[in-house]
């Protein structure tokens, strides 16, 4: 059967070209790449964020009950004088203000410490004063305030005469709350002074000094708490709390 001219067209034809629309220019293609770039990048700092403040916390808790339980198990084999033992946590502080449980210290306020979940008392640049010495001084405290624990991140919530109490084998030493810094400049080591003039004071006493970094998920300035003793308390064969944390 011969073919007609109508099919003999239809097989030699050439396919008409894409509209000028349908084509692909390279601005385009660069758009298209540059957004798959931009959404890549979104998941990976979603990610990180992730990690920084949920998966840090979740580590260094973890770590931060271990050593404590360490702490606690040495306390109750202990049943001589409590000896003030740096290595694996000299106490723990209770804020209730600050509305999470009893934080471990620690010796020194370097990443390697506060990383762990816990508070640590300075030794640089201005050496904190224990209150287990029995010296006038300043009992200066550093923790998170984001990520890898963050112990004081509602360290905005304590206000003036809120109970500060750092707990050791043998006692309660109970402080209140007197001065408030929302800000200050990080390099501000004057606030850790063993007399925190900055705070109001003006006779040596003894104080506690708690600091961290403000605002909210960032390190740019300090947050800074003053709180004073008023008065120290035996730990019972119960380890009853005072009257501030029940």
């Amino acid at each position: 059967m011969s073919a007609t001219a109508d099919d003999i067209e239809e097989q030699t034809s050439v396919p008409s070209p894409a509209p000028e629309h349908q084509r692909s220019s390279p601005f385009a293609t660069a758009i298209s790449v540059l957004g798959e770039l931009l959404i890549t990048a979104g998941l990976v700092l979603g990610l990180f964020v992730v990690y920084s403040l949920w998966w840090t916390n979740v580590v260094a808790d973890r770590a931060a009950h271990e050593q404590s339980d360490k702490v606690r198990d040495n306390w109750a084999q202990d049943t001589g004088p409590g000896a003030l033992d740096t290595r694996e946590g000299i106490g723990f502080l209770h804020v209730p203000a600050m509305g999470n449980g009893e934080v471990l210290v620690e010796k020194g306020t370097s990443e390697a410490v506060l990383n762990d979940g816990v508070a640590g008392y300075y030794t640089d640049p201005v050496k904190a004063t224990l209150p287990t010495s029995g010296k006038e001084g300043n009992f200066s405290l550093a923790a998170h305030r984001d990520g890898h624990g963050a112990k004081f991140h509602n360290i905005h919530k304590v206000k003036q005469g809120d109970p500060i109490v750092f707990e050791t084998k043998d006692k309660w030493y109970v402080y209140k709350a007197y001065a408030v810094l929302p800000e200050t400049s990080k390099y501000n080591v004057e606030v850790l002074d063993q007399l925190p003039k900055e705070s109001g004071r003006k006779k040596p006493g003894h104080y506690i000094t708690l600091t961290t970094c403000t605002p909210v998920y960032t390190s740019r300035y300090r947050y800074v708490v003053w709180g004073e003793l008023v008065r120290v308390d035996k730990v019972d064969s119960e380890r009853t709390p005072p009257k501030e944390l029940r």
